[in-house]
């Protein structure tokens, strides 16, 4: 097999991992190197199904032991099978970076033979690309459960992020799933590589100076869709990851029936991209709008709304604290603001010492008024006349967002006029 035919078996088998982004870490190219990596982040480029393809992204090899019944590269799966030595790989990496095709390396692998010998091969690459061709660019490596930590640890030293996926949000769901995979053998080197990254934050403290472990953190993906756990279960999942392993992202991956099953969804079904776009949007605000996944969701409301985002579903449930008058409400109730971000919810603390604010003023700062309007006031005056209840609020605000079209149970499109009271006031349980 030459290298252009490994090369499309091995880009196509890896492009359902979602772990990738941009780079979160500054490092400037030396003196007899090349590439260096830059801390906004990579230039992203998309594949016709959304998928990010920015950087090369690519397996080691697809010939796994494992059986994992929604891996397109289980054992039992009949599909082409394709391993490139660490030279292959290292010097096909530097070619497509001197075209100025690719940004980095996004390196994972099947588990081919073992997790060690897997490891062992992933690490020869990265130790040829930095080591001799002084390749100075963005790496962010995938490890396999249940390696040695002696390798998580060297991977960890030449890598810029690391991840391990998660793969299923519930041990249940990998006994059924993926039985020759559990929950330790995962969770076991994600706490090892954020007790690397606080070392070294330590070690920065007290000595000014550290060995650079994994400077950009660590990221985990999980498959939504697969099987029936519920929002609240995956977000009860992330919260508890970023609070322990200090993660950088959770990233949701709307399962794609690829495989045939018996506990799989059947090929043909679509994917949830509404409910993997829905929890995106919850786990924003667990991360930068101070909400705890209690306020969000809960057991006896266990799935995500889909008919508005979590930010207007919370702010519809709790008219209490509303309408805010933009020019004396606190920081955190302008966060929880639907049409208020971060960024614009500091600009009104900080405008409003000088002058008192208007509409024109929140439009000039940036505030999504055609969201906001209805949950605020200006100088004690609205935008919007009284509405007729609840329901009213909520059918004005998709229509104001141009949400004339919204997706039905079974994927079909159900215009705005066709969605019941009953389904609006769903909306509005508290």
């Amino acid at each position: 097999m030459d290298l252009m035919q490994k090369l499309t078996i091995l880009t196509d088998a890896a492009k359902y991992d979602a772990a990738c982004t941009s780079s979160g870490v500054g490092r400037s190219g030396q003196t007899g190197g090349i590439g260096d990596a830059v801390a906004c982040g990579i230039c992203h480029s998309f594949a016709a199904d959304g998928r990010c393809i920015s950087l090369l992204k690519v397996l080691m090899s697809n010939a796994c032991v494992y059986d994992c019944a929604y891996c397109v590269n289980r054992r039992s799966n009949d599909v082409p099978r394709a391993s490139f030595t660490p030279r292959e790989l290292a010097d096909l990496t530097m070619q497509f970076y001197r075209r100025n095709y690719i940004e980095g390396l996004f390196l994972s692998s099947a588990v081919a033979g073992s997790p060690d010998g897997t490891c062992e091969r992933m690490l020869r690459v990265l130790t040829l690309l930095r080591k001799e061709y002084r390749f100075g660019g963005y790496i962010h490596v995938k490890v396999i459960p249940g390696a040695d930590p002696r390798l998580v640890e060297a991977l960890g030293l030449l890598a810029d992020r690391m991840s391990v996926n998660i793969e299923l949000p519930s041990q249940r769901s990998l006994r059924l799933l993926a039985p020759q995979k559990d929950r330790d053998g995962i969770l076991k080197p994600m706490g090892q590589i954020s007790q690397g990254i606080a070392q070294q934050k330590s070690d920065l403290v007290r000595y000014n100076r550290a060995r650079r472990f994994v400077p950009a953190g660590q990221s985990t993906q999980m498959i939504i869709g697969a099987t029936p756990d519920t929002d609240y279960q995956i977000l009860g999942l992330t919260a508890g990851l970023y609070k322990k392993y200090g993660l950088k992202r959770v990233f949701f991956s709307a399962y794609m029936p690829v495989v045939e099953g018996k506990n799989l969804p059947a090929i043909g079904t679509r994917p949830p991209l509404l409910r993997e776009h829905r929890l995106y949007q919850a786990d924003w605000l667990l991360r930068f709008y101070r909400f705890d996944v209690h306020e969000i969701i809960d057991e006896r409301h266990p799935n995500l709304n889909p008919l508005v985002d979590p930010k207007c579903s919370w702010a519809l449930r709790h008219p209490e604290y509303f309408p805010a008058e933009v020019n004396d409400a606190p920081y955190d109730l302008l966060l929880r603001v639907p049409g208020v971000g971060v960024r614009s919810a500091g600009r009104i603390v900080k405008a409003r010492r000088v002058h008192s604010l208007d509409f024109d003023a929140l439009k000039k700062i940036g505030v999504v008024l055609k969201r906001a309007q209805y949950f605020i006031t200006c100088r004690g005056r609205s935008m919007v006349r009284k509405q007729q209840g609840p329901e009213g609020v909520l059918r004005g605000l998709l229509s104001d967002r141009s949400l004339s079209m919204l997706p039905g149970a079974q994927g079909e499109q159900l215009s705005l006029f066709e969605v019941s009271d009953e389904d609006l006031r769903r909306c509005l349980i508290p």
